[in-house]
């Protein structure tokens, strides 16, 4: 007989679950994986076979357990080791001096330094190990008792089940549960293909999802963590500071998060403070403050708690982001391609920095989805410079007066029907151009910086135009003559002049400027200057053909179709001759000296004032060397070129590890190539 195939020992199956516990940990926590995905499934399916085939030898905290358990009917009630305290607040600069003041009473001395922390705008948990095992989970509650929901915490894959090293016998930690800004977006496309009501933010949505009765529809989530302080330990080695206490709970597998900083003094608080608020926005998950300690543990201890708070803790506050105010009526735009998007018309409010009158609201099916009735009490939220948006209604406020708002059959500016295209989220107007919304919206677009920059032909100039039947097309702007504003308040000699100055200067654009400003749809600027730099000419353009334009770097099918369908069409073509007519250079002239392919395969990102060119001259120039520019930083970007007053580009090259150049680096660039950047 065959030899009996020999049987796994309990040491065979932890060295397997070691090394998926290591990996998951390179990937989930550290973003620095050493293997495939593929290769990691096939470890994962060989600990599942041999588990399924000797189930006696499954561990509770064995990484094919993480969604493993039943449906709870409820969370029980669970008592904290040590209570969860809340943080006092501050707002300003002096609420600051006036806390370190205090703590100072206490101490009888300045503290031994700070430890700065982002506010993580999530959900605060307790995470409990015994003997280097995670046992159980659970809310903050009301500091003192919070619920138990470690079936659903065991699912987020940055949650260790396993310490690494040697594990204190007893660990309680403390993080903040948060989804990720690209989990957020995900997880409400799938709401809005469900036909389900949107979730107003990160958040709540976070809160929402580690309470969910099935743990399966928590790890549906992507939820991830990071852990900031250490509760209670016992057995464990002796820490001096929070700073050190954080860089052990990181030996140990847990996901500390790197923007912390120890700072000496308050000044170094308070600019800590400063650059997290500029840089909030570069970060995938949301911020709402900077929490500051006491780094020393004995100071920490020293100065003790209050009966709600920690003496030696605060949390600095971000202004707010989101207000709450009336939905007055919900009305419509109709954008240069035709585009319907409803917005909502507000009791006007302060937020994110500004008074807010008008928000975005997308399209119908979002409004929709948000489950948003004029004269509803709703959230808006405006980051930044992003335009404002109604995040969703606060159901509990209405009186039973607010309305369903539904899209109008035709369109107010021209009467023409609106219609929503089979597969498409957004209603279009059928009027084209005879639409004025639409045509003040185009014209805006082709005047606009990004094409054909145009000084002095903003919205109130094009309003004017087209009321008085100056112009009904883009072409009609090279006709223009001093002659038609005669007579019209406000246009004395200056401003006309200053006008066709603008105008004069337009004509001689660069072709990928004249093809961007078109707006055609799915042609943007980077297949505009592709099209630019293969063709040269605007004829030769025009008689393109699809599959040669599907040839082109960087040009798809769609973008292929949707240039040869708009240069197929009558009017299109006469629009083309028109801006012939009208002086409008058609053709690029051959590049001085050709180009190089000296940084082909590289791209770049330029952020901030240079001191020798200007950041166009920097495009071009790396451009001219076969160098793709972006907009926007990611962990494709080679290298950030960053000038003087770099914001949130800068720190998200940082965050990534992308390197970052200055114009001498740039310069030895153009001449040695990529091996500068090592």
């Amino acid at each position: 007989m065959p030899d009996a195939e020999p049987q796994p020992t309990m040491d065979d199956l932890e060295k397997l679950r070691d090394q998926l516990r290591y990996h998951a940990h390179r990937y989930y926590v550290l973003d620095a994986p050493e293997v495939s995905d593929a290769e990691y499934d096939v470890m994962y399916r060989q600990l599942e076979a041999l588990e399924a085939d000797h189930p006696g030898l499954i561990t509770p905290d064995s990484p094919t357990q993480r969604v493993g358990y039943d449906v709870s009917a409820l969370f029980m009630p669970v008592h904290h080791l040590e209570p969860l305290f809340s943080l006092d607040n501050a707002e300003t600069g002096e609420d600051l001096d006036a806390w370190e003041a205090r703590l100072e009473r206490v101490l009888g001395r300045p503290p031994v330094g700070y430890a700065c922390e982002l506010k993580i705008d999530g959900l605060a948990v307790s995470l409990v190990y015994e003997q280097g095992a995670f046992v159980r989970g659970a809310t903050r509650g009301d500091g003192t008792t919070g619920e138990d929901i470690t079936a659903n915490l065991r699912t987020i894959e940055a949650v260790p089940l396993r310490l690494f090293g040697e594990a204190p016998e007893l660990l309680e930690v403390r993080g903040e549960v948060y989804m990720p800004a690209a989990a957020f977006d995900e997880l409400n496309e799938r709401q809005i293909a469900a036909n389900d009501r949107l979730f107003t933010n990160p958040r709540n949505a976070a809160a929402g999802s580690v309470r969910q009765k099935d743990p399966a529809m928590t790890a549906a989530r992507k939820l991830s963590i990071w852990v900031y302080q250490i509760g209670v330990i016992r057995g464990g080695p002796d820490l001096a500071t929070h700073t050190e206490s954080m860089g052990y709970l990181g030996d140990l597998g847990f996901k500390v998060n790197p923007a912390s900083q120890a700072v000496p003094h308050l000044d170094g608080v308070k600019a800590f403070v400063e650059q997290a608020d500029k840089t909030r926005h570069a970060r995938d998950y949301q911020t709402d403050g900077v929490v500051i300690k006491a780094d020393a543990l004995a100071d920490q201890q020293q100065a003790g708690y209050t009966a709600r708070a920690p003496r030696w803790a605060i949390a600095y506050k971000f202004p707010p982001e989101e207000q709450t105010t009336i939905l007055r009526d919900i009305a419509i735009n109709v954008g240069r391609t035709g585009a319907v998007t409803p917005f909502a018309v507000l009791e006007p409010v302060f937020v994110g920095g500004a008074n807010v009158g008008m928000a975005t609201l997308h399209n119908a099916d979002q409004v929709k989805a948000k489950g948003v009735l004029i004269g509803d009490t709703v959230v808006v939220r405006r980051a930044g410079d992003v335009i404002p948006e109604v995040v969703g209604p606060v159901p509990s406020l209405r009186t039973g007066q607010e309305t369903e708002w539904t899209m109008p059959a035709e369109c107010p500016f021209c009467g023409y029907a609106i219609v929503k295209p089979e597969g498409e989220a957004v209603a279009r107007c059928t009027g084209g151009l005879e639409c004025p919304s639409r045509l003040q919206e185009w014209l805006a677009y082709f005047a606009g910086r990004s094409a054909m920059d145009i000084d002095g032909m903003g919205y109130k100039t094009i309003q004017l135009l087209i009321d008085r039947k100056l112009i009904a097309g883009p072409a009609g702007i090279f006709r223009l003559t001093p002659e038609d504003f005669a007579g019209i308040e406000g246009w004395g000699e200056v401003s006309v002049n200053n006008l066709m100055a603008g105008i004069e200067a337009a004509r001689d654009r660069p072709l990928a400027r004249l093809i961007i400003a078109l707006g055609i749809r799915h042609v943007g600027p980077a297949a505009a200057k592709e099209f630019a730099r293969t063709y040269r000419d605007m004829d030769r353009l025009m008689e393109a053909t699809e599959e040669e334009l599907s040839g082109l770097d960087g040009i798809g099918s769609k973008i292929a179709a949707a240039w040869v369908e708009w240069a197929s069409q009558d009017e299109n073509r006469a629009l083309i001759e028109a801006f012939r007519a009208g002086g409008v250079r058609l053709t690029d002239p051959e590049p001085e000296g050709g180009t190089s392919d000296l940084l082909a395969g590289m791209t770049f990102v330029i952020t901030g004032s240079l001191d020798g060119l200007t950041r166009d001259e920097a495009k071009a120039a790396l451009e001219a060397n076969g160098a793709k520019v972006v907009g926007s930083v990611s962990k494709k970007t080679t290298a950030l070129l960053a000038g003087a007053a770099a914001g949130s580009k800068l720190a998200k090259a940082e965050e990534l590890g992308v390197p970052v150049i200055d114009e001498a680096t740039l310069e030895r660039l153009l001449v040695e190539g990529p091996a500068v950047l090592g």
